[in-house]
């Protein structure tokens, strides 16, 4: 098998990541950033634009050129959002997001992808790599790219949760792996992998909740709106059933992680009240011994065998009987 070539780097600074545009038949042009610029794109059925949201170049075109309202602008540049699908004449604004798989970053910090859809125009902006946009890509290379704007959004969608397929089964793993070191009494489990691993779970599900509702907003409008066929709808469906499918996983390696992080809990716990006893059961024991010592250790006239040579071996005797009687007691009561 061979391994696919990898994608050429994507800079900070380039406006576009990559666009096509494509003919009445579905042939795909690939596109430059001069292309846009200067109108290329009015010659096409249809586009799709992949842009860096970072680069101000795409924040003056997309405020300048691009042909969209102030609204959707604002909303294709904001900082943070939460996924989402609202409908905005003559087409759609998208939030979705997908897993940072980007070597050395943090699995859970998911990234945005926003779009702007309409039956001609599919422009999507990102701050950072998103691999489902590159399978995406890949399928548009090989001459299978789908065949309308709502097509291609369905896509996304789908290669979006390709992606987070193996990663929540990568949690439900990890989360096993804890349950058996749990049961192994050689291995120490520290409570703040626990938590670590917990706020990583919740992180992700933060955003697939809102994302199965995106999805299922889109699936109820899309039909009025002629944007997706039959085909894209089911396609989305289907995205919108895995995505609920993950979320319920993510909310039982959430409880599973919760159920772990208490049984940490009470094993510390049960150690210490094991220490605690210990240590109670010996200060019970010295506790005569420590008073008749103190008791003969007063320094003043008149204490009983003073005058005597075997005075201190009988009192060692007496204390060890003392000590041999309450362990006696102590075992008699099923305490030790």
């Amino acid at each position: 098998m061979t391994t696919p070539a990898p994608h050429p780097p994507e800079f900070a600074n380039a406006p576009m990541v990559f666009g096509y545009g494509f003919a009445a038949d579905g042939a795909a042009t690939p596109l430059e950033w001069s292309d846009v610029l200067s109108g290329r794109l009015s010659e096409f059925a249809r586009y799709w634009l992949h842009l860096n949201r970072l680069s101000p170049d795409v924040r003056t075109w997309l405020k300048s050129q691009s042909g969209l309202d102030h609204l959707s602008t604002e909303a294709l540049l904001q900082e943070d959002t939460r996924p989402r699908a609202v409908r905005h004449d003559p087409g759609f604004l998208i939030n979705l997001r997908g897993m940072n798989l980007n070597e050395g970053e943090a699995l859970e910090d998911m990234l945005a992808l926003r779009m702007w859809a309409s039956e001609t125009a599919l422009i999507t902006l990102r701050a950072k790599p998103i691999r489902g946009a590159r399978d995406v890509e890949t399928l548009v290379k090989e001459g299978k790219a789908p065949a309308s704007t709502g097509g291609l959004i369905a896509a996304l969608a789908d290669a979006l949760t390709d992606r987070m397929e193996p990663e929540v089964s990568r949690f439900d793993e990890q989360a096993d792996q804890f349950e058996d070191d749990l049961l192994d009494p050689s291995i120490k489990l520290p409570r703040s992998t626990l938590s670590e691993f917990r706020r990583r779970v919740l992180q992700v599900r933060r955003y697939i909740l809102p994302q199965r509702e995106a999805l299922a907003q889109l699936v109820r409008e899309g039909l009025q709106a002629g944007l997706f066929t039959d085909h894209d709808l089911l396609f989305l469906r289907e995205s919108a059933d895995r995505v609920t499918r993950l979320a319920e996983e993510l909310d039982t390696i959430r409880d599973r992680s919760t159920v772990l992080q208490e049984q940490v809990i009470e094993e510390r716990a049960e150690v210490m009240n094991q220490r605690l006893f210990v240590l109670s059961i010996l200060s019970a024991v010295f506790l005569p011994i420590s008073f008749v010592t103190g008791l003969f250790g007063v320094n003043v006239g008149g204490m009983p065998g003073v005058e005597s040579p075997g005075a201190f071996a009988l009192l060692v005797v007496g204390l060890a009987l003392a000590t041999l009687l309450m362990l006696a007691l102590f075992r008699w009561r099923r305490w030790i």
